[in-house]
């Protein structure tokens, strides 16, 4: 893959985050770390949604957290993604979302249950990171973030948002809605009260590794784009 065809990626997945309600104004950002040099990634800029990525405004950051290359302004947590990519060589992608079904469940300190076949996806592996409601500005603060993820897929943000990091791409965008979607689930189910118990944890974990497949990231991640693409027509 080009530094162009990871760039055009970058775009269409900001373009599916917005259409699946995963923006909060022009915050929230994503990133992929570049095949050919582990030590850089691209980053959306400041001050644009995540539907307003282009070619020319793209920044390339180091795992310092500083531009490389690029004019745009840089986001001022992007010590989310250069702390995780530090730690994460399996890392290839970080997003960062404020989605509200996700932030309200970070908000009660309660667990995520397997309530949906989407939370399956997630069994063991969300982390929560709860020093502080504001902006992840500080190498330090970021560092506590991706030792909240540890080797995990996600981790909530309490009162705040996610970080979600994926082997690709497309497996962190729909990392992103899963999570998402299994969180809106659970407060539905909460709110109803008096939830069933959860399926045992053999049939949740077998449920788990068929979801997981790195084609089933492409495929969900490929019908999303082209639905975008015919709204757009």
């Amino acid at each position: 893959m080009t530094h162009d065809d990871i760039k055009q990626k970058l775009i269409l997945a900001g373009k599916v985050l917005v259409a699946e309600g995963q923006d909060d104004f022009t915050r929230g950002h994503i990133s992929m770390r570049l095949p050919d040099n582990p030590s850089l990634f691209f980053m959306k800029p400041h001050s644009v949604g995540l539907d307003e990525l282009t070619m020319e405004n793209i920044l390339t950051i180091d795992l310092e957290g500083n531009v490389v290359a690029g004019t745009a302004r840089r986001h001022s947590e992007v010590y989310i993604h250069s702390e995780i990519f530090k730690v994460r060589p399996d890392v290839a992608s970080v997003i960062h979302t404020h989605p509200p079904y996700s932030v309200a469940l970070s908000a009660t300190g309660r667990p995520l249950k397997c309530y949906s076949q989407p939370s399956a996806l997630f069994w063991g592996e969300l982390g929560v990171y709860g020093d502080s409601i504001t902006l992840v500005r500080t190498h330090a603060m970021g560092a506590r973030v991706a030792a909240a993820l540890g080797t995990h897929r996600a981790v909530l943000l309490k009162n705040h948002g996610v970080a979600v990091v994926g082997a690709s791409i497309e497996e962190a965008v729909i990392n992103v809605i899963m999570l998402e979607n299994a969180a809106r689930v659970q407060m539905i189910v909460e709110a109803a009260g008096d939830p069933a118990p959860e399926f045992p944890r053999a049939d949740i974990e077998k449920h788990k590794s068929e979801i997981s497949q790195p084609e089933q990231f492409v495929v969900n991640f490929n019908y999303l784009v082209r639905r975008v693409q015919r709204r757009e027509k």
